[in-house]
């Protein structure tokens, strides 16, 4: 494993990529792109992470509906204390699912951006306006 982040590698294709535009450039005379492309560093910087939390569906519709009002410890305290708590099988599994993947969950809330288990839809969570 390499110390290198997924941006040092970025980073280092953009250069070779710049050497081969000027290379094309020195020998035709011609560009080898167009002025108006997109400047990828800043696309990069945006865009979502590869290991998005993959969560269940009924997870992330509870988390969505609750965010607001609870805090993530809040959270992860009722699902503990729900798991013995007779309730339909549904909930049962989503309390389940949320006690044993805290960590995953943490990251789904901090986040608030996941993977949908079933459907591998990306969920964003909306902002507060």
């Amino acid at each position: 494993m390499s110390n290198e982040t997924k941006r040092d590698v970025f980073e280092k294709l953009e250069e070779c990529y710049a050497e081969v535009c000027d290379a094309y450039t020195n020998e035709t005379g011609s560009p080898y792109y167009c002025d108006d492309e997109p400047n990828y560093l800043d696309e990069y910087d945006a865009a979502l992470p590869d290991d998005l939390p993959v969560i269940p569906k009924e997870v992330g519709e509870y988390l969505k509906r609750y965010k607001l009002m609870f805090t993530l410890f809040g959270f992860l305290r009722d699902a503990v204390s729900r798991i013995d708590t007779p309730l339909d099988d549904l909930n049962q599994t989503k309390y389940h699912w949320i006690a044993n993947n805290q960590n995953t969950f943490a990251r789904a809330w901090a986040l608030g951006v996941w993977r949908v288990e079933e459907t591998g839809e990306i969920v964003k969570l909306e902002e507060e306006k």
